[in-house]
């Protein structure tokens, strides 16, 4: 007997529907490949094993994390949209993957098509620090400080279209500045030059610059976030203070290949969710000036798309290119 065309193409969408739920209903069958865009020791990398773990304890499925820096994460995307869509190759990442696009006019992939967001793990922020050799204590101080040495104030960012480098160029176009950026390969080494006095100031990972402000090394003078942070509870935040309006809030996030099926994703997304939510792995993410979120996929992919526009937008207005 032969099928009429209709009726076969019903059969072929019953039978992918009922195989990409049986894909959902089992994953993972097999180990969880997590590819992080940056080194390993690093603010992302170091909440990326925390959480891989978890996931691992709770799945019995192990997660191996696959560093693969440069290119400010986007060796690591690419790498992604070329594997296969069944949820067992996932990408940790900072919002790198929503900053860094807008400087390249030239990218292997697209942005908006080719990954599928996930849910973010946590948000946090910058803390904003200069050499404890200049004269300022305070926001407003370095504003007039650079104002009066017209290109003269270089900062350092972990790399070129990181969060790093795009939050004190919005910071330098708000208050109408001229500074100069540094790139460095990674979080270590740009602290190292500016604790040895080599750039004036940065806008850096709170964990890992909080020690060297605590010991006098550098001088804090504000956090980009919405609140103020544990760590430096008497540390304003620049909306607070001088600047108004202005916050940059630094998050991490998971994200999939395009062409995971949509069950796929909501199983994917529940099992991280879940283990955010734990509550032995709460207090790890905090312990890393983090607030654990754990959006579902939809609310995350809408925050990624805003994030990926205004992002895109400061690179464009100060004329940047990464290529």
């Amino acid at each position: 007997m032969t099928l009429q065309p209709k009726f076969a193409l019903s059969v072929l969408l019953l039978c992918l529907a009922a195989s990409a739920a049986g894909q959902a209903q089992n994953w993972p069958t097999k180990p969880i490949r997590m590819l992080v865009g940056f080194p390993p020791g690093g603010p992302t990398d170091v909440v990326a094993r925390i959480v891989s773990e978890k996931v691992a304890q709770q799945t019995g499925q192990q997660v191996v994390v696959d560093n693969r820096p440069g290119a400010a994460g986007n060796i690591a995307v690419e790498i992604l949209t070329r594997a296969a869509g069944d949820g067992h190759t996932l990408l940790y990442s900072s919002n790198a993957i929503a900053v860094s696009p807008g400087l390249y006019s030239k990218l292997p992939y697209d942005p908006l098509k080719d990954i599928t967001p996930v849910t973010e793990i946590g948000a946090g922020c910058l803390i904003f620090m200069v050499h404890p050799s200049l004269p300022i204590k305070s926001v407003a101080e370095f504003i007039a400080y650079a104002k009066a040495r017209p290109g003269q104030m270089n900062f350092a960012s972990s790399g070129t279209g990181t969060s790093t480098h795009l939050a004190p160029v919005m910071f330098s176009q708000r208050v109408g500045i001229t500074t100069q950026h540094i790139p460095y390969k990674g979080t270590a080494p740009s602290l190292i030059d500016m604790i040895a006095g080599r750039v004036q100031f940065m806008m850096g990972a709170v964990l890992t610059a909080v020690p060297h402000v605590r010991d006098g090394r550098l001088r804090a003078l504000g956090v980009t976030g919405k609140k103020r942070i544990a760590s430096l509870p008497d540390l304003r935040t620049l909306d607070e203070g001088d600047l108004p309006g202005f916050v940059v809030t630094t998050w991490q996030g998971l994200f999939a290949p395009a062409n995971v099926p949509p069950a796929v994703l909501t199983k994917v997304n529940a099992e991280f969710v879940k283990a955010i939510k734990s509550p032995d792995l709460r207090p790890k993410i905090e312990q890393q000036d983090m607030d654990p979120t754990a959006p579902g996929h939809v609310e995350f992919n809408a925050m990624y798309r805003a994030e990926l526009a205004r992002w895109t937008k400061v690179s464009r207005d100060a004329g940047l290119k990464a290529d």
